[in-house]
């Protein structure tokens, strides 16, 4: 595991446990998805997050905001020092992330299957305007139990968005509730180029957020593990929306040391 990712991991631990909530294990899953994204891939500017040419990113499963603001953190768009006030009153960053108090967050996400919509209206209007720039948007493989993320995909095939990518954290902890079968075959029959990636590979996630827009839009099925990096968290239901006390923190620091 890189240097960098055992730091933003130790810095959304103490966040968390500072805040006393916090999705730590989903926030885990998608970090190394996310640092590759924005230290590799997208184009963006943190001295100024309104460039009009910049790449899009939506976070869709906004609970695990504490991965996008420690890669924001490190990327230069607020002070490393403010996820110490995570969740605290008045504080810039939430439960879930909102565009209006967060440089560099597209779009607040709040109900799951809200953030693909607008990553597929982003997209629309980019082309409709002419303007450069790809849109990328991170959903749950939970969360696509949601009707709406289907619809979406439907109008973003049937458009033919090339400059969209739909990333899906797929680390299966809906499946006890609904097994959504296969995924990259039924992304395919709407539409989609659906290639699987190691969520956690980061010269294999470079390559597959970098290639070219083939015919139609592009989904990256990624598979991860929940919780990955802290073996007592790992895939462990019990730690779904927990922060870690004391005693488990100091645990868990030494483990990511």
């Amino acid at each position: 595991m890189p240097e960098v990712i055992r730091h933003m991991k130790r810095a959304i631990l103490r966040a968390a446990a500072n805040a006393g909530e916090g999705h730590v294990p989903s926030a885990f899953s998608v970090l190394d998805i996310l640092w590759v994204l924005y230290s590799q891939v997208l184009r963006h500017d943190p001295a100024n997050p309104g460039w009009e040419e910049r790449d899009r990113f939506v976070l869709s499963k906004g609970h695990a905001s504490l991965a996008l603001y420690a890669v924001l953190a490190r990327q230069g768009y607020f002070p490393e020092a403010e996820l110490e006030r995570f969740g605290s009153f008045g504080a810039m960053l939430g439960g879930h992330p909102c565009r209006l108090k967060v440089p560099g967050v597209e779009c607040s996400a709040g109900s799951l299957g809200h953030g693909l919509p607008m990553a597929v209206g982003l997209a629309l209007g980019l082309r409709l305007r002419g303007m450069p720039g790809r849109v990328f948007a991170l959903i749950g493989d939970g969360e696509a139990n949601e009707g709406s993320v289907w619809e979406a995909l439907l109008l973003a095939a049937h458009h033919r968005l090339t400059n969209l990518c739909v990333i899906v954290d797929v680390n299966h902890s809906t499946d006890r509730a609904l097994d959504l079968g296969d995924l990259p075959g039924k992304f395919a029959a709407f539409g989609f180029n659906a290639q699987c990636v190691d969520g956690h590979d980061h010269q294999a996630l470079r390559e597959a957020l970098s290639q070219e827009p083939g015919d139609w839009p592009l989904a990256l099925l990624a598979q991860t593990v929940k919780g990955r990096g802290c073996s007592d968290m790992e895939n462990n239901p019990a730690w779904h929306h927990r922060a870690p006390k004391e005693q488990e923190l100091c645990a868990m620091l030494q483990e990511l040391a």
